[in-house]
């Protein structure tokens, strides 16, 4: 079964997160740096920050939704550090 990833992308350039959810995100990393329309064009580079696994696209999407609805970059940084041990 393949695996589906909740994950946060990060831009110096911009001190910005990015959030999203992918079966891919090396690809969605590549795709975002490549990118020549939409909001993460101008924070390029972007890193991978975090990743988190998911059995099921709808766990990652799930995650991606609720930590959208935070807004708050504390939250998310909280989760880089401690890699989401919060988690079940």
């Amino acid at each position: 079964m393949d695996k589906y990833f909740f994950y946060i992308l990060y831009s110096s350039k911009i001190d910005q997160y990015y959030i999203g959810s992918s079966h891919d995100p090396a690809t969605r990393l590549t795709y975002h740096n490549k990118s020549i329309k939409g909001w993460t064009r101008r924070g390029r580079p972007w890193i991978l920050a975090f990743k988190k696994p998911f059995d099921t696209k709808k766990e990652a999407q799930f995650w991606e939704r609720k930590i959208k609805k935070q807004k708050r970059k504390d939250i998310i940084e909280i989760i880089i550090r401690n890699e989401f041990l919060w988690i079940k």
